[in-house]
């Protein structure tokens, strides 16, 4: 799991709530971890593998070159795999050298690597998991800049530095300050404790508080958008504008599922550590909290993974296709060959399959684009309904210059 707890273990002074959650039932904890950090990381990999049912399209074209959302979310869905990565084996280590572990309480040891898998595993865990906590704050700005200003593939590089650059940054600073002048001397005072403690919940905080009103803002765009399309709201953009928000709302609710116990469980612990006997018997209700959050973070922190690939694609299934690209390889030069023989007609030109931020704009009477808000609706649509199950069609018609855009679902 990915608490600011696990840099505090690294520590032979750890404060007492620290030293109660860590010391509970440790090994039925350890095993919890590894399961759920397992499952996630074997089915998170599953989901991401191509399918031979997983794309739609008309022909057997290849796909263009995704837009930045949908390489957001698939940067995500890899911080995740790394984090669950780093929980197994910092499991499994705990469960299977008990000496290791033990060997991190003893104050001034002599052997170092104790302390070195300590602060180097937590910090790998935490790392990973704030630069998905970036990358999905990331994708909210990215989505609702498209939508608002039709900024179409954004700069993914300009991305990367904020999202790796602040999570390193954040990550370097908190634990710096926490062992702070050595390791032996953290949790020695409120001081080297906060700033760690805030540099690890900030990007989580960011997400929670900011993201559902960036989502909110940018489906109220949308469907200004759909109705701009054609000046019409039929039922095929009502049931776009539907499914764009429930995937929205489906990013939101796995994310407070699965982090949302990491900052009740914080709020207890804090609370525990500012009284003078946790074991006190007015506090046994908080401890019990405390311990069942804990084991709630240990199931869902690592299950974010899996659960984000269903939020972002949907279940797609067993059936995987190691051969997916030399197929399409081989599907389009038979098409291209297929083409030269009947009567020089080219498929590619005559019908062809636009997928996410390659959509034209659709046409009014007058032969111009039509815009919603002043600014071109397809690239925005499209870049919002990528990975969702949506494929935009185009049928050309070479005789008179006439298009139309539809989607199949």
């Amino acid at each position: 799991m990915a608490s600011p707890r696990l840099e505090t273990f690294c520590c032979p002074n750890r404060d007492a709530s620290t030293e109660f959650v860590i010391t509970f039932q440790p090994l039925f904890f350890g095993a919890i971890c590894i399961g759920s950090a397992s499952l996630s990381f074997i089915f998170s990999i599953l989901q991401m593998l191509p399918k031979r049912r997983g794309y739609r399209r008309l022909g057997q074209y290849p796909l263009p070159k995704p837009a930045s959302s949908s390489r957001i979310l698939f940067i995500i869905s890899i911080c995740d795999i790394l984090g669950c990565a780093g929980i197994i084996v910092r499991s499994s280590i705990w469960l299977g050298l008990p000496n290791l572990v033990r060997g991190i309480n003893v104050a001034n040891n002599s052997d170092m690597w104790p302390e070195v898998f300590c602060v180097g595993s937590a910090m790998w865990i935490q790392l990973f998991f704030s630069a998905s906590f970036w990358w999905t704050f990331c994708y909210a700005v990215d989505v609702f800049l498209v939508v608002r200003r039709s900024a179409g593939i954004s700069t993914i590089i300009l991305y990367h530095m904020i999202t790796w650059g602040l999570a390193v940054l954040l990550c370097v600073e908190g634990v710096a300050m926490l062992y702070y002048p050595s390791i032996s001397s953290c949790e020695n005072g409120l001081q080297h404790a906060i700033p760690h403690y805030i540099t690890t919940y900030a990007p989580l905080m960011l997400v929670l508080i900011v993201n559902p009103t960036l989502f909110a803002r940018t489906v109220s765009a949308v469907t200004a958008l759909l109705k701009g399309r054609q000046g019409i709201y039929t039922k095929n953009e009502r049931r776009l504008g539907t499914e764009i928000k429930m995937r929205f709302f489906k990013i939101m609710l796995v994310f407070f599922i699965c982090w949302l116990p990491n900052i009740i469980n914080e709020s207890l612990l804090f609370y525990l550590e500012m009284q003078t006997d946790i074991k006190a018997s007015d506090l046994k209700n908080i401890r019990n909290t405390a311990l069942i959050t804990w084991f709630i973070m240990g199931i869902l922190n690592p299950m974010s993974g899996f659960l984000n690939t269903l939020a972002f694609h949907g279940w797609t299934g067993f059936d995987v296709d190691c051969s997916l690209q030399r197929r399409r390889e081989l599907a389009w030069d038979s098409a291209s060959t297929s083409a030269a023989k009947v009567g020089g007609y080219n498929p590619i030109v005559g019908s062809t399959l636009l997928y996410q931020s390659h959509v034209q704009e659709p046409k009014n009477m007058t032969g111009k684009n039509i815009k919603g808000n002043g600014q071109p609706a397809s690239d925005a649509i499209s870049v919002l309904s990528e990975g969702n199950g949506h494929t935009w069609l185009q049928s050309r018609d070479n005789g008179n210059g006439n298009s139309r855009v539809y989607p199949g679902w």
